[in-house]
């Protein structure tokens, strides 16, 4: 099934291999697929609870003199849809950043401005 681009901001691919954990319960939930300033794509092995919210945290390199040093950011999402992916066992789920500090939100808007 074949949904349209309904997302409003540039999304960046990750390109390391980010873990995104659950807050509350400490275990990881899947792994960062692409992230922009108002979503994000994990690939995930559970099907999420449709529309469920998530506290999650990742850690995202830093930028310029920093970019050596991890920065983790903590973020509210929501589930939006989600669908099994070509690979057995995975599943791939878009989230709405519902909510995220504003220190938080200048670090992703730093990552994602990065080359």
């Amino acid at each position: 099934m074949s949904t349209p681009n309904q997302r409003r901001a540039e999304r960046k691919r990750a390109t390391i291999n980010a873990v995104v954990t659950d807050t509350i319960s400490g275990e990881p939930i899947g792994h960062l697929g692409n992230l922009s300033s108002t979503g994000m794509l994990l690939i995930i092995a559970q099907a999420p609870r449709s529309e469920a919210i998530y506290q999650v945290s990742m850690t995202l390199p830093g930028s310029g003199r920093l970019l050596t040093q991890a920065q983790p950011i903590e973020v509210g999402i929501q589930e939006q849809w989600h669908e099994a992916a070509a690979s057995s066992g995975q599943i791939w789920a878009g989230y709405r950043i519902v909510a995220i500090t504003d220190a938080d939100a200048a670090r992703l808007d730093s990552w994602l401005s990065q080359a």
